[in-house]
Parts: C-alpha cells; sequence; structure tokens
C-alpha cells in the first residue's frame, strides 16, 4: 500500500524557502524539522530561486571579499575545534585513557 501524498500550500513552501536563505541552515536541517523530504525542499528552493531571482540583493565586492574572509575563518576555526577535542597523547604514546603503573624504590639507608 502506498502513503497519500501531502498537499502544501504554496505558502508554507515559501516560508521555508525563505527560512533556508535566510538563517543558512542546511535543506537537511529544515526539512527534517519540519517533516518534509530533503529533496522535496530543496525542489521548492531552486523554482523559489528562480522565481525572485530579482528580489534579492547581490552582494558587493567589498561584501563578498568579507564573506570569503568569514568563511575561512569559521573553516580553521572549525579545524581547531576538531584538533582540541581529540584526546592529547601521552609521554608513553597511549591517550591517557588506560591506567599507568609506576613503580616505585626504596633506598636503602648507608
Amino acid at each position: 500500500m502506498t502513503a497519500a501524498r501531502r498537499r502544501f500550500t504554496q505558502d508554507f513552501k515559501d516560508e521555508l524557502c525563505r527560512e533556508v536563505i535566510t538563517t543558512s541552515k542546511p535543506i537537511k536541517d529544515v526539512a527534517t524539522a519540519y517533516g518534509v523530504g530533503p529533496e522535496t525542499l530543496r525542489n521548492w528552493l531552486n523554482k523559489y530561486r528562480e522565481a525572485n531571482a530579482g528580489t534579492e540583493a547581490d552582494l558587493t565586492v567589498s561584501e563578498r571579499a568579507r564573506l570569503k574572509e568569514l568563511e575561512r575563518e569559521v573553516q580553521e576555526l572549525r579545524a581547531e575545534t576538531a584538533f582540541l577535542k581529540k584526546p592529547a597523547l601521552t609521554s608513553r604514546g597511549s591517550s591517557g585513557s588506560e591506567q599507568v603503573r609506576v613503580r616505585v624504590h626504596q633506598l636503602s639507608k648507608i
């Protein structure tokens, strides 16, 4: 048995498209939040962008440069965060999660 096909209003589709564009959230996240398939939302988004191509303001040269700079900074910070989340290696080459036994020798008095 196949499921009944759901119908969505154009206002609902446009609202989801605007959310993806204005918040820069991934399509998959928005689609999941509203119970819509990611491919469906991607198709709606393509149609929305075609229909509203002239209404979105284009970025100036300085805005594009700033955007590129910020994207590079975000990428560096993500890499740094990923590195810092890795467990540090001890001097023995382990990640520090194992127990290390230390022997202490007593010196006899002379």
